[in-house]
């Protein structure tokens, strides 16, 4: 039977909230996946989570991550703070000599990966936590604590120079999967989609009417320059001295060819 299911409202788990302590052992024999807020972060590293009913269940630093580890197999340090406040899931896997239980987000992390890898398909649309953002582009969590990359050319069809011109850390995001490499466990994202297609973008201006424009090249270039008039729908202007890339300017839509994709601008 698989740990996890993946569907299009995240990824099934229960919200354990005990009624007695004596559960636990029930959820220990039947391995189910939990899920509940980590309450605080110890010295240690260790995640506290109230379990209900004033039980406390600690995942263990060594728990934690199953994924992002370092060279000694453990979470970096701010994998563990950035938890707190926030739901995580878990298996209960007994108890420590203090008589609390013990629980792990590393080995249902580790399944969670796999169920992703095997059962999630190209071009299905998946909800996403954005979790971290570089140069490249940007990684965001589908659930479970499995990260997709999403590059920086599939946050928009309008080049920018940075993934933050698009998105933020923590932000809530649609996602489509683009790719999977089975064999080393990767998973590629594309969030251009939530933009509309070309035609939907278009439809939205007429020929000969002014516009604000944003400009995303300032370099010259036999064709001209390109001027965002939306996310995903860029039109070309000739070449003018003086413009700062990222600069708002009005734009005259000289003509909108639907035949080629292709928008026509002047620089007012």
């Amino acid at each position: 039977m698989k740990a996890f299911k993946y569907t299009p409202e995240g990824w099934s788990s229960e919200v354990v909230r005990l009624k007695e302590k004596g559960e636990i052992n029930q959820y220990i024999e039947n391995k189910n996946i939990l899920q509940g807020i980590v309450e605080s972060c110890d010295n240690s590293y260790n995640l506290h989570i109230n379990l209900g009913k004033g039980i406390e269940g600690i995942i263990p630093s060594y728990e934690v991550e199953g994924i992002n580890i370092d060279s000694e197999g453990l979470p970096k340090k701010n994998l563990c703070t950035g938890k707190v406040h926030r739901y995580i899931q878990f298996r209960i896997k007994g108890f420590n000599e203090e008589n609390k239980p013990i629980l792990s987000r590393k080995e249902i992390q580790k399944e969670a990966l796999e169920e992703a890898i095997n059962s999630l398909e190209i071009g299905e649309k998946v909800d996403g936590i954005v979790k971290n953002i570089t140069t490249y582009g940007a990684f965001i969590e589908i659930g479970a604590g499995v990260v997709g990359l999403a590059h920086i050319e599939d946050l928009s069809v309008a080049r920018i120079k940075t993934p933050f011109e698009r998105l933020k850390i923590g932000q809530k995001v649609k996602v489509v999967i683009k790719y999977i490499d089975r064999e080393n466990k990767r998973i590629t994202l594309s969030y251009k989609e939530n933009y509309g297609t070309w035609k939907e973008n278009a439809d939205k201006f007429k020929s000969g009417e002014i516009v604000k424009g944003i400009i995303r090249e300032t370099e010259k270039n036999h064709n001209g320059i390109f001027i965002e008039l939306s996310p995903n729908l860029v039109g070309m202007a000739e070449y003018k001295e003086g413009l700062t890339y990222g600069q708002n300017i009005p734009v005259f839509i000289k003509k909108i060819d639907y035949d080629r994709q292709k928008v026509k601008l002047v620089i007012i």
